[in-house]
């Protein structure tokens, strides 16, 4: 179940209230313009399953999406305990950066955590398989895969160059707990 831990930053940076209620989630997500749904996300992929398979499965979602978004390119992030690059990847993502795009995720398998920080909080959402979250262009975040990752997400986004990252080099993401499910 989708997971929304808030950090207070005007209060120091622990934990001030956390919650599984999706209306709380997505009222939470309102000051960010973060868009949080719930999707169906019950196809099996194969262990082996590349980003084809991934994308075929769920063709019918990522045309709908397109539709409604604009979006002009899609990939797919699918990562398990044993990935070769999993800690080389858990870093590039663990910086907070922005992006000049909306960066739009749909969880179709595992979990992973979100970080979307502004001047006075950070909110830490836990998605897991099913959760669609939209992320406007500019917005400062992170993602945290754990230390044994195992998530697959397919990513929409309005430019053909697909994920670039403007780093921030604030070092914020390393003073907040980080995902260890």
């Amino acid at each position: 179940m989708t997971t929304m831990t808030v950090y207070d930053l005007t209060k120091g940076k622990a934990p001030q209230d956390a919650t599984r209620d999706e209306r709380e989630i997505r009222k939470a997500l309102i000051p960010f313009d973060v868009r949080f749904e719930r999707w169906e996300a019950t196809k099996q992929l194969a262990s082996g399953a590349g980003q084809d398979a991934v994308l075929e499965a769920y063709a019918k979602d990522i045309d709908r999406l397109k539709k409604i978004g604009g979006y002009q390119s899609v990939d797919v992030v699918r990562i398990h305990p044993e990935h070769p690059d999993r800690e080389a990847m858990r870093g590039k993502f663990l910086s907070e950066h922005t992006h000049a795009d909306d960066e739009v995720r749909f969880f179709v398998e595992g979990a992973g955590a979100f970080y979307l920080r502004n001047n006075e909080h950070v909110l830490k959402v836990v998605c897991e398989a099913g959760d669609l979250l939209s992320v406007p262009a500019h917005t400062r975040h992170w993602f945290d895969m754990g230390p044994k990752p195992l998530f697959a997400a397919i990513r929409l986004f309005t430019t053909p160059d697909g994920w670039v990252a403007s780093f921030t080099g604030d070092k914020i993401a390393d003073t907040i707990p980080k995902h260890e499910p």
